[in-house]
């Protein structure tokens, strides 16, 4: 972390100042915000989807084994109905090769979309972009590196490169060097301090608006009310003196006021930097342990939700930054969150099947299915089987190629428009 401030040399000197813990003894309630938990609920699978695209689109082939899938991610379901969810992303077909298995590829409008994305992250804006929000990440710890492990836990919501060791960190080598950490395995390190980027969001915010001290912004749910003693401690709480993020404040007591503010500040500088406003609460953690903070960060969110929300959604439990939310929106969107928005458009697509055909020749023409999640009975239709394997009543469509078989569902339900 960079030189301390005049505010943090006046707390050294005067330790007094620090403020000993004085979190009143009252219980703060957890209330549903029905707006953030919708922000959060409709990203529901993206991380997984996306990076099962980028982990087919890597391969040679473009496709890869089904059977393979659930050793790359962790995945809600299985792989085979995971990819029958999102009929609009993947198609689900099968080799005819021998002892083939079955496969997975991505479709067409997935594919137009990864390439939409490749243009933007390989453009010269959103590289930088991205190589500073790393910068910043590696300055918010003590000795400006962190574990690649812990950096992979966040790269999605940092907007960094699937592959942002190959992708991303070659362009910058007076950025960023690979280094070996004890007990930690590889790590990444700053090659050396950015004072140009050592301000938060908030020291930012205070150069243009002039407001002095730096207060946080606070926005509460319908329904939510503060007790009175609540209410005038986060008043005292909130006229601390502010310490940036980017200073090294681990002098303070951990049960301070001051040392909390901190904390928070920390934090929202971290929320801040993803490009979603937004974190699983075991990222936020994880971090937190290698920083030193243990559990203050979970603290911090419980007691000040009016700068944080955590939401109990999509089966984990995620941690908003308020102020960047009108109500279920972000008040700026980043491109790279423009280009996720348009998966989860493609993800909620339905997929219309058309009514069988017949064919001048007399033979069914049959055109690819997919399926909605959750009908298993898979059939193999080769095209000289159809006439004897076609039944009209049950069977969906297929569609046939001198190299592949699609697979198809045994099941009467039809996706339509």
């Amino acid at each position: 972390m960079g030189q301390t401030t005049s505010s943090t040399a006046i707390l050294r000197r005067h330790p007094l100042q620090q403020h000993l813990r004085s979190f009143v003894d009252a219980r703060i309630k957890w209330v549903r915000d029905p707006y953030l938990d919708n922000a959060v609920e409709k990203e529901k699978n993206l991380k997984q989807l996306i990076s099962l695209k980028n982990i087919i689109l890597s391969h040679h082939s473009k496709t890869l084994p089904v059977a393979a899938v659930s050793g790359h991610l962790k995945l809600p379901t299985t792989a085979s109905k995971f990819i029958d969810k999102y009929p609009s992303v993947f198609n689900h077909f099968l080799s005819l090769k021998p002892l083939s298995h079955p496969q997975v590829r991505v479709t067409k409008q997935a594919l137009s979309l990864h390439k939409l994305e490749t243009l933007i992250c390989n453009s010269a804006k959103q590289k930088l972009d991205s190589a500073e929000r790393l910068v910043k990440l590696l300055m918010l710890t003590k000795r400006n590196k962190l574990p690649l492990f812990v950096i992979d836990k966040l790269k999605f919501d940092l907007g960094l490169p699937f592959n942002y060791v190959l992708d991303l960190l070659p362009d910058f080598p007076d950025y960023f060097q690979i280094v070996s950490m004890e007990n930690f395995g590889f790590g990444l390190e700053l090659v050396s301090w950015r004072k140009d980027l050592a301000f938060s969001v908030m020291e930012l915010r205070m150069r243009e608006k002039g407001r002095i001290p730096i207060r946080f912004s606070m926005n509460f749910p319908r329904g939510f009310d503060l007790q009175k003693k609540v209410r005038d401690w986060v008043a005292e709480w909130q006229n601390l003196p502010y310490i940036s993020p980017y200073e090294d404040a681990s002098y303070l007591g951990p049960n301070t006021d001051q040392a909390e503010k901190w904390t928070v500040a920390v934090l929202h500088e971290l929320l801040h930097l993803c490009v979603s406003k937004k974190t699983e609460i075991d990222n936020v953690c994880c971090l937190g342990d290698y920083l030193g903070f243990g559990n203050r960060f979970k603290k911090a969110v419980m007691h000040h939700p009016g700068i944080f929300y955590m939401s109990n959604k999509i089966r984990t439990q995620t941690v908003v930054l308020r102020e960047a939310y009108r109500k279920a929106a972000l008040i700026d969107v980043h491109p790279l969150m423009e280009m996720r928005y348009r998966y989860i458009d493609l993800m909620n697509k339905r997929v219309k099947r058309n009514p069988l055909q017949v064919r001048p020749d007399g033979r069914k023409n049959l055109s690819v299915f997919s399926a909605r999640e959750g009908k298993e009975n898979y059939s193999i239709i080769r095209e000289q089987d159809v006439e004897s394997k076609l039944d009209c009543s049950s069977v969906s469509e297929v569609q046939s190629s001198d190299n592949e078989v699609y697979m198809m569902k045994s099941k009467k339900d039809r996706i339509v428009d």
